[in-house]
């Protein structure tokens, strides 16, 4: 870990030292601008789905930026042994949107909340005690998981590119447009651009994608209407109740959520330092994942996790300074105190979103490659790779052929790749034998 104390915008590079002020918040702005839309749709999604009312949705989406603001700044610079010290932007996770659904349905948002709060207790015990249970995941399992996640979010940055799964216009010329003009800038500006400039090619892109998409009219300025200057989220908005059935079913899908902590902790390092994850680092940036869940139903908001895209950007940029990103977490923070200004970052059109982050997430599957590359292509890291990425992605392209298991394993399994890929690579892992090649080698030799 290289360390400086001088104030320098070469420090973007380096996970240590102060960027000055000025250069460090667009860098930190490109991160949460990368993430924004991504941050508030699961809260809307299951906030329809348990019948919550506009101006409840609203003050949940306000406590989402507060949560995802103190997380990031938790997992960049540490309390104790929760955090990794690696800049890891966090934010409300994707994952838990069909089970806490399926809750809040069933029973209501306040079951959700009391969920939440327990199953984010158990993952953050979990995480300070990675040490004794880590070694399950070998630097293979991990790269199957990176790559596994880099190809589920492929699927999404397409979506966004289209316009949004499930917007009228979706794969309209106007959003196929949108798209392009973003991806396009963000090349040239990249190319182009010169020094430590280079690294702000997505917000480039961002910057001249909007603007284009309010001369089409494809920014809906509605939302700003009767929204407050300033406003404290709300602590307990829902009081928390206890099933034992929506806390077990809430507490396995931590469990993937860790998975997928997991992975992109490895991937950061990777990726944006060149080197290999340490225990410590996993075992604090779990123990976030989870604690700061808890937190986060206390506002009555939904479990927090690390954002793969931003992983992406880190691959891409390679700015990994804390200072720089933490930025970006005071920006999220603002955004929960002051609505307006997260009503207007809200208004960014997926289709300019989709434009950027259609590369970010391929540099996530590279990454992947590159880390099973380092592992080496042995005949027993190609067989537990090869299979969990075949069984991962190729069953969940198929959701039905989950039919058969009981609801809560379809919840779990039918559609997230990466919780199949880990559990099939992590299987394989302990049962293929570690010396697969002499054996081979021997059996030949017989033959």
């Amino acid at each position: 870990m290289q360390k400086t104390q001088s104030v320098s915008t070469e420090n973007i590079y380096r996970l240590e030292g102060r960027v000055p002020i000025g250069k460090a918040i667009p860098f930190g702005l490109q991160h949460i601008l990368s993430m924004f839309v991504a941050n508030i749709a699961p809260i809307i999604i299951v906030a329809n789905a348990c019948g919550l009312s506009s101006t409840q949705s609203a003050a949940l989406i306000q406590s989402a930026m507060l949560i995802a603001g103190i997380g990031t700044l938790i997992q960049l610079f540490p309390l104790w042994k929760v955090g990794s010290g690696l800049p890891i932007v966090m934010g409300i996770s994707f994952t838990f949107v069909s089970i806490l659904c399926y809750i809040g349905a069933a029973y209501d948002y306040n079951t959700v909340v009391g969920a939440v709060l327990i199953g984010g207790l158990i993952e953050g015990i979990l995480g300070l005690f990675a040490k004794y249970w880590i070694k399950l995941i070998s630097p293979i399992v991990a790269a199957s998981v990176v790559t596994a996640i880099g190809f589920s979010l492929l699927s999404v940055g397409a979506s966004s590119f289209g316009g949004g799964s499930g917007s009228a216009d979706f794969g309209s010329a106007s959003n196929w447009i949108l798209g392009l003009i973003t991806l396009l800038c963000c090349i040239l500006f990249n190319i182009f651009a010169k020094s430590f400039l280079k690294q702000l090619s997505v917000l480039f892109g961002l910057v001249v994608g909007y603007i284009v998409a309010i001369f089409m009219g494809k920014v809906d300025f509605s939302a700003l209407a009767g929204v407050g200057i300033i406003s404290l989220p709300q602590i307990m908005p829902f009081a928390p109740k206890f099933d034992i059935n929506a806390i077990i079913s809430v507490t396995l899908i931590f469990l993937v959520s860790a998975t997928e902590t997991i992975g992109d902790t490895s991937a950061v390092c990777s990726s944006g330092l060149g080197r290999d994850v340490t225990v410590k680092e996993t075992s604090g940036s779990i123990a976030c994942d989870g604690f700061v869940s808890s937190i986060s139903s206390i506002f009555g908001c939904l479990p927090i996790t690390s954002f793969s895209q931003n992983v992406g950007l880190v691959a891409m940029t390679k700015v990994v300074n804390r200072f720089t990103i933490g930025t970006g977490a005071v920006i999220m923070i603002l955004s929960g105190i002051f609505p307006f200004l997260g009503a207007i970052l809200a208004t960014l059109p997926d289709a300019v979103l989709g434009g950027c982050t259609i590369m970010m997430f391929g540099t996530i599957v590279v990454s992947g490659l590159r880390m099973i590359g380092k592992c080496g292509f042995t005949q027993r890291n190609i067989v537990i790779t090869a299979l969990s990425l075949s069984i991962g992605l190729g069953f969940t392209q198929v959701p039905e052929i989950f039919s058969v298991f009981p609801s809560i394993v379809q919840n779990i399994f039918a559609e997230n790749c990466v919780a199949v890929v880990f559990i099939v690579a992590v299987v394989l892992n302990l049962v293929l034998p570690k010396n697969m090649e002499n054996e081979t080698i021997q059996q030949t030799e017989k033959e």
